[in-house]
């Protein structure tokens, strides 16, 4: 079981996400730096115990910014960010990594977009077909049971996948396998409302309530899962 540590971090992970937002084709906001808050998540457990993986929205609450068709400029604009926390460099992930912290009781972390690790990407099709479980943000030990997922497939075989993600201004597309692609919200598009339940089309999704910063609850599909 992960430890969650209460403890520093320098730089924090909302100012490393400060500095990296801007360069993802995703990103809707304007030239000016996001103003961040984290507005909820939950987290997946490493069975080996030596990675960190958190799924976190994160919101920028400059109103000026938002630019998608569908999320009003006046309305703030909610990032899902996967990451994954890890004791070393990961082979051959230079390119997705977030940046390094201090970490008050485990010394220097690496981190890393988790769509691009592959304990990540392996831990989130095991909580689609319901063989693992997501973990609340900030508890230790605790389950979320406000994560609602579902899958219509066969068994997931994950030896030998290697995530081989793209990112457009969409999002992020994962082929997976079975031939089908994950697709992972990367601004989410929120209703007021209980979480969702599986898109007309998809064949396995992830959806999750958080609050905005101005406490108001909302709800969105963060991962659909669909054919190729």
């Amino acid at each position: 079981m992960a430890v969650i540590h209460h403890t520093t971090l320098k730089p924090t992970k909302l100012e490393l996400l400060t500095d990296w937002l801007p360069s993802r084709p995703w990103y809707r906001g304007g030239p000016d730096t996001p103003v961040l808050t984290k507005s909820g998540g939950f987290r997946l457990e490493d069975p080996e115990g030596e990675v960190g993986i958190e799924f976190m929205v994160a919101t920028d609450t400059d109103t000026d910014a938002g630019t998608a068709t569908d999320i009003p400029a006046a309305q703030s604009t909610a990032y899902l960010v996967p990451l994954t926390y890890r004791g070393a460099p990961l082979a051959g992930a230079e390119h997705a990594l977030v940046g390094t912290m201090e970490h008050g009781v485990l010394g220097k972390r690496w981190v890393y977009d988790g769509c691009h690790d592959p304990v990540l990407v392996a831990e989130l099709l095991s909580l689609m077909e319901g063989t693992a479980r997501a973990h609340a943000q900030s508890v230790d030990g605790a389950l979320d049971p406000e994560v609602v997922r579902s899958y219509a497939g066969a068994p997931f075989t994950l030896d030998g996948f290697t995530p081989e993600p793209t990112d457009d201004r969409e999002g992020t597309r994962i082929p997976a396998p079975h031939g089908t692609v994950l697709h992972v919200h990367r601004v989410l598009a929120p209703v007021p409302e209980n979480p969702p339940l599986r898109p007309e089309g998809a064949i396995g999704h992830v959806a999750r309530a958080w609050q905005d910063p101005q406490g108001t609850p909302l709800a969105a599909v963060f991962v659909t899962l669909r054919t190729a």
